[in-house]
């Protein structure tokens, strides 16, 4: 595929329009569609499938970038490639948000009734749930959208069914009573990892426990004293001799009348606290477990929505929190208060309304997952599936080897429904994957499939397998699966990863990936979390908006070390807006030069040794940055990829080899033009296909103004290692000259030299090849440093008023008598330390102010310690230049 070739470069990069036609030329051209040839190795992965709900967020930025850049360096090294893209349809999250979309109506779901509600959310989805894929597909994403899959369409639908049946069959699904989270805001039951625990200040509160024969009382502690109304037994250890007379006696539970038995178990910590612990096993985990072991009641004292019901006696119909009020009042008017302490404790938060989470008993549906986590355990041990970094292996063990059932139901309408069946007639219950029309056992007709859904991480578990066909043999799953690696964040290593090893393992046979990467969450430039309370969000689409696409995908691909925290700086975006420019403005001066239908162009590249110097020395550096890059891409390390390009594009590319070759460029010698011409094109091709997949858009449009027929440059074949071309005698000869030619710039610098004016500098400290180097090199240096005069000897005396500069065992003599007015490059500094000293002042006066410290929102604290750190900075390079210049004077 060509396309019409625009005759130059636009004088600076309107990212916006060339982002606008590139995405319109892949697209009208299918440029991302997977390829499916015999004989070819497949690269493939499927996209972390974003809540249906959702925007581009600076982590769906990360996590995208990251995946993209493999896919297009993978396409490009000729593999059949597929990155499956799609949406899940975050249950709980999506009803939400219909459901306040229908308060605007004064309306509930329940006045609709469930598939009214269900085809209302399905036309929210088709209305508004296509947003974030619109936005992916700004970013850059090369996706084959043509397989893009929703987790609730018919096939990942057909899937769902089958696993469940399956598993259900096989014994590995069960329903029964058991102590679940529970949101009293989104009514349902939600797995462990499904609840975020966050640090909070609460209340210790100590009760008095009477024995039942009033010989005494025993003092229990509870963060929740409202679940005492649920208390069926007080618990301490069998070898606690404090308590051995209380076998048989019993407790007289505070407030309700009740006695409650003691019971010994092995579980309690006879050190902590007073040894005794009060048992709700309606209402604590730990609690439930104690309580199935000595058949102790359940008694569930809360409702649905928190609030206290029938089982709490007096309490009835209070909300948790104003029961808890009442409870501590009452307790203390009756004498059953010990005391209360302050007490930091993790609290369990839903992870989707940050509502606090209420363990209790309910009927539910579990996966028993012992025996599908060993076997994910194994394909991890066996190094089947591979983590990166490793430092994540040790958590996934532990995690894995103290694995609980997965409470799969969820008590909401927007979901897969759970294919199961009640015949009210005799009581069977029907588990098929088709919907039943009778009984098996009676006959009847009059069937009631189960209410609840089917958590959201169930359908997200099978989608490697899912979104390629399967229960089909599909000719993708053949090709494509398992996918090569998974790229998602460290947070859902748990949520969704594990289970996905588990599933596919399970029903393929065969692990869902190769290689896991797991990177780690976005936060600002301070380290901290990002949050619109807090004002520091960065949001990609304005960035991208302000700084253009290229620029975000390069700035989080620079930060996105392995096992390292991401603080990013919207600073450093505009830095590397200039990097992409940098790129512009090199390849226009390239194309001054190089041009279509130039005869004189030749590819040179075959035999590098017959060229002059520099141009072995570019195409021993291409050569070298060629393995950096393909190295760090194959190994996963993304910051090296753009530091490699960064590093040789800016500072090699542009910084020297434009320099060197200008003179060949605007000579009359046409060997030398020539040759330059041609070296020139080869490294900016090759520059161009190195750094695409990290910056497609401005490298698209570069090479599509490259002379002669070209296809798109996302299609050309990567760069392949080019070792004949390394040549470190080259490199060695060349990194002196730049070391020399540095020296002399740095002098010129740090002495405030005008630039119009020329200086003499002398070179010691060299052998004969090294003077014969520097010597034919000598106009070049001259030029690039405004020489006057360039001395090589092998030993001289420093010149004096002569600033010194080192390299290696190379001494650099600039005389400056004349050339700066020393005693007023002092008194300048002078007057600039007294200016920094005073805001320096100020700042620290500031950040020494406790009132400050607590009053002042917190990035307005960070603000000002910047301001500090960037002021001892400048205090630090004034205090450097008045040393040179002292040593200048003396």
């Amino acid at each position: 595929m060509s396309n019409a070739k625009p005759e130059e470069l636009n004088k600076s990069y309107e990212f916006a329009d060339v982002e606008e036609k590139w995405l319109k030329v892949w697209e009208e051209h299918n440029c991302f569609e997977a390829t499916m040839d015999e004989g070819k190795p497949s690269f493939s992965i499927v996209i972390p499938p974003p809540n249906v709900t959702g925007v581009l967020h600076v982590g769906h930025a990360l996590n995208n970038t990251m995946q993209d850049v493999l896919t297009r360096y993978h396409r490009m090294c000729g593999e059949n490639t597929l990155w499956v893209p799609g949406t899940d349809h975050a249950g709980i999250a999506t009803q939400n948000v219909v459901e306040r979309q229908l308060a605007t109506e004064n309306k509930s779901r329940y006045d609709l009734g469930r598939d009214a509600f269900i085809d209302r959310v399905w036309e929210w989805r088709h209305e508004k749930g296509g947003t974030i894929i619109n936005q992916l597909k700004k970013l850059g994403c090369s996706c084959d959208w043509s397989r893009e899959r929703f987790t609730m369409d018919e096939g990942l639908s057909k899937a769902v069914r089958e696993v469940f049946v399956r598993l259900y069959k096989e014994g590995l699904i069960y329903k029964g009573d058991y102590i679940v989270n529970w949101c009293p805001r989104c009514l349902t039951a939600l797995a462990d990892d499904e609840v975020d625990h966050e640090e909070c200040h609460g209340k210790l509160y100590h009760l008095r426990y009477p024995f039942a024969d009033g010989s005494g009382h025993v003092v229990v502690a509870t963060t929740r004293p409202e679940t005492m109304l649920g208390d069926t037994g007080v618990a301490v250890h069998p070898d606690d001799e404090r308590y051995a007379h209380l076998a048989g006696v019993g407790i007289d539970l505070p407030l309700t009348g009740r006695k409650i038995p003691v019971v010994f178990d092995p579980h309690v910590q006879k050190d902590f606290g007073t040894g005794a612990l009060k048992v709700t096993p309606s209402h604590d985990r730990d609690d439930y477990e104690i309580g199935r072991r000595h058949n102790l009641e359940m008694c569930k004292v809360m409702d649905d929505h928190g609030v206290m019901n029938k089982e709490a006696g007096n309490y009835a119909g209070l909300d948790r929190y104003a029961c808890r009020k009442a409870i501590v009042e009452d307790l203390e008017q009756r004498g059953f208060l010990e005391k209360i302490e302050d007490y930091d404790h993790a609290l369990g938060m839903c992870y989707r309304c940050n509502t606090v989470v209420e363990p209790t008993t309910s009927v539910q549906w579990f996966v028993a997952v012992r025996p599908l986590a060993d076997k994910a355990v194994a394909a991890v041990r066996e190094e089947r599936i591979n983590l990166h970094p490793k430092t994540w292996y040790n958590t996934f063990y532990n995690w894995m080897d103290n694995i609980r059932d997965w409470c799969i139901s969820r008590q909401i309408w927007w979901g897969h429904r759970i294919p199961a069946w009640n015949c009210p007639a005799c009581g069977e219950l029907i588990v098929e994957a088709t919907d039943p029309t009778q009984c098996p056992s009676c006959s009847s007709t009059e069937l009631v499939q189960e209410t609840d859904v089917l958590d959201t991480w169930f359908s997200s578990a099978l989608w490697p397998f899912s979104t390629m066909g399967w229960p089909e043999n599909s000719s993708d799953l053949k090709t494509f699966y398992p996918t090569s690696i998974l790229v998602t964040s460290f947070d859902i290593l748990f949520f969704w990863v594990a289970r996905m090893m588990m599933m596919g393992i399970h029903f393929m046979d065969e692990v869902p990936f190769r290689d896991v990467y797991l990177h780690a969450l976005v936060r600002d430039k301070h380290g901290k979390k990002m949050s619109k309370s807090t004002g520091n969000v960065i949001d990609p689409l304005e960035v991208m908006a302000q700084y253009g696409t290229d620029a975000m995908r390069f700035t989080l691909a620079a930060f996105a070390a392995q096992g390292r925290e991401i603080k990013l700086d919207e600073e450093r975006i505009e830095g590397y807006r200039f990097f992409i420019n940098k790129i512009w403005n090199a390849s226009r001066f390239a194309l001054m030069h190089v041009s279509d239908g130039d005869d004189s162009i030749q590819n040179l590249a075959d035999r590098p040794q017959e060229l002059p110097l520099v141009h072995q020395w570019i195409l021993s550096r291409t050569a070298r940055t060629i393995s950096e890059v393909r190295n760090g891409l194959d190994d996963y390390h993304f910051n090296e990829v753009a530091s490699a390009n960064y590093q040789f594009i800016w500072h090699e590319f542009c910084d020297w080899y434009l320099e060197w070759i200008k003179a060949d460029l605007f000579s009359d010698d046409e060997t030398a033009k020539n040759q330059a011409r041609s070296v020139l094109l080869i490294v900016l091709e090759t520059i161009l296909k190195l750094i695409h997949p990290i910056t497609p858009f401005v490298t698209e449009e570069i090479w599509s103004v490259l002379p002669g027929e070209r296809n798109v440059l996302m299609l050309e074949p990567y760069p392949q290692r080019q070792d004949d071309w390394i040549n470190e005698t080259a490199e060695q000869d060349v990194n002196l000259l730049m070391g020399i030619i540095t020296g002399i710039r740095n002098i010129r610098a740090e002495a405030d030299v005008h630039p119009s004016l020329k200086i003499e500098a002398f070179v010691t400290g060299v052998d004969a090849p090294t003077a014969e180097l520097i010597n034919n090199f000598r106009a070049a240096i001259s030029d690039m440093t405004r020489l006057s005069g360039l001395q090589i000897e092998p030993q001289t005396e420093k010149p004096a008023d002569a600033a010194t500069y080192i390299f290696n065992d190379i001494e650099i003599y600039v005389p400056l008598k004349g050339l700066i007015d020393v005693e007023s490059e002092l008194a300048k500094l002078v007057r600039e330390r007294t200016k920094v000293e005073a805001s320096l002042k100020q700042v620290t006066g500031k950040l020494s102010n406790k009132k400050f410290l607590e009053n002042a929102p917190e990035a307005v604290v960070d603000k000002e310690k910047d301001k500090q750190r960037e002021f001892d900075t400048r205090l630090a390079r004034i205090a450097e230049a008045e040393t040179r210049l002292h040593s200048i004077a003396s």
